[in-house]
């Protein structure tokens, strides 16, 4: 039987496509990707909501990148990144939901655009804005500490699924400088990153920014 490919459509450089990304890898499925941006007519066809990665595989064009990731670990990894244990589940559920509604938002519109605009489009640093988001970035890390503290793995004693989306969105805040100031006060929470970056499916993954 033919190994699945994994077709990606999204940004190439993005927290979300590296999140789908890295389960591929650890489902040991191959991947593509193809740049496309969120409001063009083609995605405007893959989800209906105007949101990137979509990705077909199996036949299926799927969008959501939670739908997306649990359908890549039921079907190609045997459910290996979601615990069997209802307790353990819902950690990792939680935590997912941490990432996404609480920590992805507030980083990447507070911290990461400001920076790349500045750094891509040669806009004026809005300083301002960054100030403004640091705080409630700092309180959102110290909850994300407390659980590391408490368990080596966000579900538990294994890794899983709420691992991947935790650190994909963590590793960009943690590649500026306001960013790798208030992790490096969290020592618990950077000797997890350092840990988790290890595994071969984030190595794998990595952007050419973080390589340098």
């Amino acid at each position: 039987m033919a190994q699945p490919t994994l077709h990606i459509h999204g940004t190439i450089i993005s927290t979300y496509s590296r999140i789908v990304q890295t389960v591929a890898e650890e489902a040991g499925i191959s991947w593509t990707i193809t740049a496309t941006p969120a409001g063009s007519p083609e995605n405007r066809r893959r989800h209906p909501f105007r949101k990137v990665p979509t990705v077909e595989i199996d036949g299926l064009n799927l969008y959501e990148s939670v739908a997306i990731c649990q359908y890549i670990d039921n079907a190609h990894n045997g459910g290996a990144l979601q615990p069997n244990d209802h307790i353990a589940r819902a950690e990792m559920d939680r935590w997912i939901s941490v990432a996404n509604n609480y920590l992805f938002p507030v980083a990447e519109h507070g911290l990461l655009m400001p920076r790349l605009a500045h750094r891509f489009l040669k806009t004026p640093l809005r300083s301002d804005i960054i100030e403004a988001a640091l705080p409630e970035i700092a309180e959102h890390l110290g909850v994300i500490c407390q659980r590391v503290e408490e368990a080596p793995y966000f579900a538990g004693s294994d890794f899983s699924l709420a691992d991947i989306f935790i650190y994909c969105i963590l590793r960009p805040v943690q590649m500026t400088s306001e960013g790798n100031n208030l992790i490096g006060q969290l020592l618990p929470l950077r000797h997890w990153l350092n840990k988790t970056g290890k595994r071969p499916s984030l190595i794998q993954t990595q952007w050419e920014t973080e390589k340098q």
